[in-house]
């Protein structure tokens, strides 16, 4: 064999081998970069899985929170609790406002049957027991209303008093008040008290009177302002 056969064999083998051995370099290269894909892909799904894993313990947790805070159910009896007043217990009954917040609200507290009494006490003035007919009386009109004197007299008189003629205050009066004289407190409280006079105006006649010429009077009624629509 020639020289040039010989080397063209060689350089046949070698190059078929180099390709044979580029070959085979290229398709672990393939191999490699499949495997290099998988490894590379696998944390991706890793973070997926947590975060689908998440996502449902979320969803979870709302549930949870929502029939937690339901509020309760129409028909079931609520507790009654007592409130300390200073009139004693007062029953309360829990309630659930917007939102599910219970609240509590006073019951309707109890009837009493018990109701104090408002009226005022009232001064009764024993019955006059002495002779009526023996007792002076005097009338006097402290207002402007004309006739209050006389309608009064006549008033007092019907009672069997000793009745003097009507007269006027030397000043205008805003109160009423029986002047009685010395010993006839009890004449003067009687005909206070027909007339409509408080008992705490019934004075002895020591005090400034303002009618003149009511010397030797056991009693003088004083008409003021008071008693003006009561005359007419």
């Amino acid at each position: 064999m020639s020289p040039d056969e010989n080397r063209g064999e060689h350089g046949t083998h070698g190059e078929d081998g180099d390709r044979g051995e580029h070959g085979e370099h290229g398709d672990r290269g393939e191999r490699d970069g499949d495997r290099g894909e998988h490894i590379g892909s696998s944390p991706r799904f890793s973070v997926v899985r947590a975060a689908l894993v998440l996502a449902a313990f979320a969803v979870a947790v709302v549930t949870l929170v929502a029939v937690g805070t339901r509020p309760s159910v129409s028909g079931v009896p609520t507790p009654t609790t007592f409130s300390a007043t200073g009139s004693g217990s007062t029953p309360t009954t829990p309630t659930t406002a917007a939102g599910g917040t219970a609240t509590t609200a006073p019951a309707s507290a109890p009837h009493s049957h018990h109701h104090a009494s408002a009226s005022a006490p009232t001064t009764t003035v024993p019955p006059y027991t002495g002779a009526k007919s023996a007792v002076s009386v005097v009338v006097a009109n402290g207002t402007s209303t004309s006739g209050l004197a006389a309608h009064f007299s006549s008033l007092v008189g019907g009672s069997g008093w000793s009745m003097k003629t009507p007269v006027n205050t030397t000043t205008p009066q805003t109160t009423s008040v029986v002047y009685y004289a010395s010993g006839e407190q009890a004449a003067a409280d009687a005909i206070a008290s027909a007339v409509g006079v408080k008992p705490s105006q019934v004075l002895p006649m020591a005090s400034s009177v303002p009618v003149s010429g009511v010397t030797g009077t056991d009693v003088v009624v004083v008409i003021g302002q008071d008693l003006a629509s009561a005359g007419t």
